[in-house]
Parts: C-alpha cells; sequence; structure tokens
C-alpha cells in the first residue's frame, strides 16, 4: 500500500480531463471530482486544493495522445505523478465504459499499487524519437508506394526478372510505355509518388545524422554499430525507442519489454508454451528481425564491415560483438539442424542478439544530457 494521504486518477483527453480520488484503506472512499478543462494550470490549481485538504497525493493518468505535457508540468509543480501504460491496466469485462468510470478505476488501482508506468522520457530525447518515428513512417509509405507500382505493372503484364530497385530497374521503370494516355499519367502517378517518399525517407534520415553529434545517447549508438546486421538506423532506432537501456536490470527484461521472450497459457500439470508474446514496439520488433538475418551465415570480420563501422567504436564493445558472432552464428545452424523453420530460427537469433545490445550499452555511458542546439 502506498503512503500518500489522496490518490487521484485522471483520465485524460484532448479537452477535458476526468478526475476521481481514492482516499488510502481498503474501506477508504473513491469518489469522482468531475470534469475540468484540459490546461496545466487548471489541473494545477484543482489538485493543489486537494493537497491543501488532504495532504500528500500522487496521479495517475494513461498514456495517450496527449503525450507527456501534463506529466511534466505536474512534475514542475512538485506534485508526485505517473504515466500508466494502457496495456498493463488490469480490466473488468463490462458493457459500460466512460470517463467517470475510468478514472475511478484508475484512482483505485494507483491505491493498490497495480499501475504499471512508462519510462517518460526527456523533451531532447522525445524530439530525436520522433524523427525517428517519422523517419519510420516515411519508409512505410516507401513500401506501400512500390507496392501500388507493382501491382499497376503486374496488371499490365511487365515484368522484371533480375534484382529489384537497383539502378537498372529503375532504368527499366523510366522506360514503360502504355498504349493508352491515361494509363500512362496513372503509371507515371504512382513512379513520382515512390520517388516522392524516397525523398522524404532520405531527408529524414539526413536529419538523424546531422543530430546525432549532440545527442546525449549517441556513444551508444555508436557503440551498438559494432554488432553484425545493426546499421545506423536500427541502432539510433533502438536507443531512441528504449531510451537508458541500463534502467533494465537484466537482459531478459529487455526481451520482455520488447515482446521477444515465449508465452504461455498453463493450468494445473499442463504446460502449454506459446510463441512470443509480440508486447511493445513492434517496428522495433521488426528491425532486430532484419538485424538478426545477418547471422544466417558464418561468422566474420570482413573488410567491408570494418569500412561501415563508424570511428570511436570502443575495444569493449567490438569484443562483445564478436562474441555475439560466434554465439548467433553457431545458434542459428544448430536451430536449422535440429529442424526448425529459419523463421523460429531468426527470432531466436534476435531475442539473443537483444542481449548482446544489453551488454554493449550498459558498458557505454550516455553523455551528459544537455545537449546544444542544432546551427
Amino acid at each position: 500500500m502506498n503512503e500518500a494521504a489522496l490518490f487521484v486518477g485522471m483520465d485524460v483527453h484532448k479537452a477535458t480531463v476526468a478526475i476521481a480520488v481514492a482516499e488510502p484503506g481498503r474501506n477508504g472512499d473513491v469518489r469522482f471530482i468531475g470534469n475540468v478543462p484540459n490546461k496545466s494550470a487548471t489541473v494545477v490549481a484543482l489538485l493543489r486544493k486537494l493537497q491543501q485538504k488532504h495532504g500528500a497525493i500522487e496521479c495517475a493518468y494513461e498514456a495517450g495522445p496527449c503525450g507527456y505535457t501534463l506529466y511534466r508540468d505536474l512534475v514542475a509543480a512538485g506534485l508526485a505523478c505517473i504515466v500508466v501504460a494502457p496495456s498493463k491496466i488490469p480490466s473488468t469485462p463490462g458493457r459500460v465504459k466512460n470517463d467517470y468510470r475510468d478514472a475511478l478505476a484508475l484512482a483505485r488501482l494507483l491505491r493498490a499499487g497495480d499501475l504499471t508506468a512508462v519510462w517518460v522520457p526527456e523533451p531532447v530525447h522525445e524530439a530525436m524519437r520522433d524523427l525517428v518515428r517519422a523517419r519510420h513512417a516515411a519508409s512505410f509509405d516507401v513500401r506501400k508506394a512500390r507496392q501500388r507500382l507493382q501491382s499497376y505493372l503486374l496488371i499490365r503484364d511487365r515484368r522484371y526478372g533480375f534484382k529489384m530497385w537497383g539502378f537498372r530497374h529503375r532504368e527499366w521503370l523510366s522506360r514503360q510505355l502504355f498504349e493508352h494516355p491515361a494509363q500512362q499519367i496513372a503509371y507515371q502517378g504512382y513512379l513520382n509518388a515512390m520517388e516522392q517518399a524516397e525523398e522524404r525517407r532520405r531527408q529524414l534520415e539526413e536529419q538523424i545524422a546531422s543530430l546525432l553529434p549532440s545527442w546525449s545517447f549517441t556513444p551508444v549508438v555508436t557503440a551498438l554499430q559494432a554488432l553484425r546486421g545493426v546499421a545506423p538506423i536500427i541502432a539510433v532506432s533502438i536507443v531512441a525507442e528504449v531510451g537508458d537501456i541500463s534502467r533494465f536490470a537484466s537482459p531478459r527484461k529487455l526481451m520482455a519489454y520488447l515482446g521477444l521472450i515465449p508465452g504461455e497459457h498453463s493450468s494445473g500439470a499442463t504446460i502449454r508454451t506459446r510463441g512470443i508474446t509480440k508486447q511493445g514496439n513492434s517496428v522495433l520488433r521488426s528491425l532486430l528481425f532484419e538485424a538478426a538475418w545477418a547471422y544466417r551465415f558464418m561468422a566474420k570480420v570482413s573488410v567491408a564491415m570494418k569500412a561501415r563501422r563508424p570511428e570511436g567504436i570502443p575495444q569493449g564493445a567490438i569484443d562483445i560483438a564478436w562474441k555475439a558472432q560466434l554465439r548467433l552464428c553457431g545458434r542459428y545452424r544448430k536451430l536449422l539442424a535440429k529442424g526448425k523453420k529459419s523463421q523460429v530460427a531468426i527470432t531466436a537469433v534476435a531475442r539473443e542478439l537483444l542481449g548482446f545490445v544489453w551488454a554493449i550499452a550498459t558498458t557505454i555511458a550516455p553523455a551528459s544530457q544537455v545537449v546544444a542546439e542544432p546551427a
């Protein structure tokens, strides 16, 4: 049981905040206060009144589209507050759901200690994460635009039988002619959309590269690139989404955070294992799978791999990366020899790769959190 004198649950929306309170103790009163405008000054003023009347208070609200602005304002005002993971909130099946009930439930669960708080990033870290997510959104647009273009060409029985999206393939795309002008215009529209999406992704990647030197977690991003298959975008995505990896006490906790541990559905003497839980960030999980495919081949540090590594990687990170190669390349081959499908083997490799990511990140201390303004 927490030691606060009053527990406040807030259901935050764009225009309003529904507020409920729960008094300490198993039989403490739980009541709804009301709806107030979603303005930090108004919410702080109300909580100040509750604090003066009851003493120490603790607040909680769900992570959502309104972000962390209210949290930062409450903390700046000296009020204890946590942002709760929506997927971890215990729920009761029922047909009635509204702001009133949600606020009451948050206050009651906060009093019982049954809420799981999310890690709130610093404003600069959040800005870098927004940029990384914008790049992932642009990459998704590129895939969709390419799919539309390929579908249109397939309908017109235009097939390219070699490696796609290289220089020769793009020349072949530019030479495609259609009988009717309307078809040519439609095709050019698909082609232009793909090129625009690719250009937008390229610009975002340039912005990420230009801002990296001023980011406090750049040493961690640099060190992670010692790992085979971990390109700059994958490294910066891991750090931007996870944040301070050293906050996880063990690599298994990091694996569970990203949904890479096996699930289980057991009852009594019957034990049933399932596939991975798939909790957490699905985009980051897919990037780890992409990196894991690099371990299908024998362990080797090629000249090209050395050339791709940025300067300043600590020797400790390089040593861990070599241990990862020896372990993961052998792991993939052993799983295939046991008759496992390649997708299952890659999932196991991605899970263990995340353990080596944890090992490298916990040995690299991020620089000062003070970040210089870009020129």
